[in-house]
């Protein structure tokens, strides 16, 4: 019998939509070296972010705890002060080192401003910084002008983010294989990210002709909270149609693309070291992407499935349950903590410290034994960013989705009728049972999770009594 501990090799993209990758079957996106994972691998397809702003979701990734709870409300670089993750509070990755674990940190950090990933359980740190430093001593007279609507990037690919981070991963997966201990690599691009600027070949992969339109573009902001209108005049694009989007649209896509590449070759190279049969691979993202979706951009104050719905695939050493598919509903970074722990045979201590729970039963497939019962739901939050303050809670259940806007209009979307979200079903007579029993059980999950927003009673009496307004129409 092998005793001997897996190493776990972590890809996360930022902002990349579940539906835009080629095993979704969902939009023209190419990415045969994640379609080949996902193959290997157990493949969620309701994968869930619960919290879709990229410095809230990275430390929650690392603490196992909503942000919520530790003060992670938004991004701490944007808007008002707030607070983050610490060195002194639980991480899993510094449960990894304490058992043996060679932990190494490349990319996108985002979880404190002061301490980098070496104060968390890591034993080094590649930055985009130290990207940013060799692009700028090698393409000195590089510059963009066309802000996040993106452009084409005139760097050569091999020297493009994407490509430099990944040959950075293979030369640390070299030199962790060659220390004996079972290792951790966090490899955390940054791209699709907007502004989206794909370079080489990918820069021109896509022809904005032929880029099909999203399902939520024909949003017409009719009975929708106000913000969602207002988010257009922020951005400057109340004015955009599909034929402004479209190049938008293509060189996000170009960039996943370029991004898989990159991906397929740090994968490559882990099953040419012959590590690979004793390596979890994880990928996901840490929340999606408007687009241009619902006619708006990036991820703000919406929690439409286009920002929360995410890719999650999990490869097990051996081979393990390959070419799988769970359609649980699961928390792609809430479980991930508990889930890699007990991988790795790394006792959690305390699992009440984790707000997700283990995936083990389904990648086992022990979840198809009628006795193992799984979430029927996934909970998601929203605090404000850069444009101001808008909190919103979600719950999603397989067919329905309410959504609790805590200053305006509520909404609810029959997922199976309407999986694009255009037509909001609050106030209708007919379903105020079901939203009745959606307020309650997102209020006891909130409650459970300790999420302050339940913590008054004002805030209370919306959930618990209806004390809402049911419904306001924007013509």
């Amino acid at each position: 019998m092998n005793d001997r501990k897996p190493n776990i090799l972590l890809i996360t993209a930022d902002q990349l939509r579940y539906d835009c990758i080629g095993s979704s079957g969902k939009y023209p996106v190419h990415t045969p070296h994640l379609d080949r994972l996902a193959e290997q691998s157990t493949l969620f397809s309701q994968a869930y972010s619960h919290i879709p702003v990229c410095s809230p979701a990275r430390q929650s990734m690392l603490h196992g705890k909503r942000p919520e709870t530790f003060g992670a409300l938004w991004n701490y670089n944007a808007f008002l002060p707030v607070g983050c993750l610490q060195p002194s509070q639980y991480t899993w990755t510094a449960a990894l080192a304490e058992n043996g674990y060679k932990s190494a940190f490349l990319g996108k950090w985002g979880v404190n401003p002061e301490q980098d990933p070496t104060a968390f359980g890591f034993i080094s740190y590649v930055s985009e910084s130290d990207y940013a430093a060799f692009r700028k001593s090698r393409y000195p007279d590089v510059v963009y002008t066309n802000g996040f609507m993106g452009e084409t990037n005139p760097i050569p690919l091999e020297d493009t983010e994407t490509h430099w981070f990944a040959e950075r991963a293979i030369e640390t997966m070299g030199k962790l294989n060659e220390g004996g201990e079972p290792w951790h690599i966090a490899l955390h691009f940054a791209e699709p990210h907007l502004p989206c600027r794909p370079a080489g070949r990918f820069a021109d992969m896509y022809d904005a002709a032929n880029v099909p339109e999203w399902d939520g573009f024909g949003e017409t902001f009719r009975n929708k909270p106000y913000i969602q209108r207002q988010q257009l005049l922020s951005w400057g694009i109340e004015d955009y149609g599909w034929e402004d989007w479209a190049p938008i649209v293509a060189r996000y896509y170009g960039i996943i693309s370029q991004l898989d590449e990159a991906i397929g070759k740090v994968l490559s190279a882990l099953e040419r070291s012959g590590a690979a049969e004793h390596t979890v691979v994880v990928f996901t993202a840490d929340h999606g992407d408007m687009c241009g979706s619902h006619r708006m951009m990036d991820k703000h104050y919406i929690l439409y499935d286009d920002v929360v719905h995410v890719p999650f695939i999990v490869r097990q050493p051996g081979g393990r349950r390959a070419g799988t598919a769970s359609s649980e509903l699961v928390y792609n970074l809430l479980d991930l903590g508990p889930t890699l722990l007990e991988l790795a045979g790394v006792d959690s201590g305390d699992k009440a410290q984790f707000h997700g729970k283990s995936l083990l039963p389904l990648l086992s497939g022990e979840a198809d034994v009628a006795s193992v019962t799984w979430r029927d739901a996934v909970v998601a939050s929203y605090n404000g960013q850069q444009f101001g303050l808008f909190t919103q809670r979600m719950i999603r259940t397989s067919a329905w989705k309410y959504v609790w806007n805590l200053t305006d209009l509520d909404e609810l979307y029959n997922m199976e009728r309407d999986p694009a979200e255009l037509d909001n079903l609050i106030g209708q007579a007919e379903l105020e049972e079901l939203v009745t029993g959606l307020r309650r059980r997102l209020y006891d999950q909130l409650k459970t999770d300790g999420d302050p927003a339940v913590n008054n009673e004002w805030t209370r009496r919306q959930l618990l009594t209806g004390a809402i307004v049911a419904t306001r129409v924007q013509e």
